[in-house]
């Protein structure tokens, strides 16, 4: 009886560590922004972020987008310094994360490696296509529980 008890409390306790051993980023999910629509002018990207959260640290974000040519509009991802730049789509002290050209096949990829807003938009035509063109949204990854 304590031979059968000693080799479950083992199979158990490898059980535990191998559970235990599982990283936070084989948890993180692969999230197309705008689902199926991609990064395109006039898609309402926060009510899609509001419909997608909650968001985690570790997820990663894919921007897909077509680069620039004569029927599409070029589009970029822009990471806006704070609130206030965001709803303003004031692009002076965003940060350029992708260009024209790196939304095209895969997409561009965003990890969200910090718990704090992140604050995207769209900066091409001086901001228009954050401020008219409804491309912005923001994202405040949780901790991931293990339950």
């Amino acid at each position: 009886m304590a031979v059968r008890l000693s080799a479950m409390s083992l199979m158990l306790g490898t059980l535990l560590l191998a559970l235990a051993s599982i990283s936070t980023t084989s948890l993180a999910a692969r999230v197309i922004v705008g689902d199926s629509a991609h990064w395109t002018f006039g898609y309402n990207y926060t009510e899609w972020a509001n419909k997608s959260s909650p968001f985690y640290q570790n997820d990663t974000l894919v921007f897909m987008y077509d680069p620039p040519n004569s029927t599409t509009f070029p589009h970029s991802v822009y990471l806006m310094k704070n609130l206030r730049s965001f709803l303003a789509c004031d692009l002076r002290k965003a940060k350029l994360v992708a260009n024209v050209l790196q939304g095209g096949g895969d997409g561009f990829e965003f990890v969200l490696k910090k718990r704090k807003p992140h604050y995207f938009a769209c900066g091409e035509r001086n901001g228009i296509h954050c401020s008219v063109g409804l491309m912005k949204f923001v994202v405040l990854p949780l901790r991931r529980c293990h339950g």
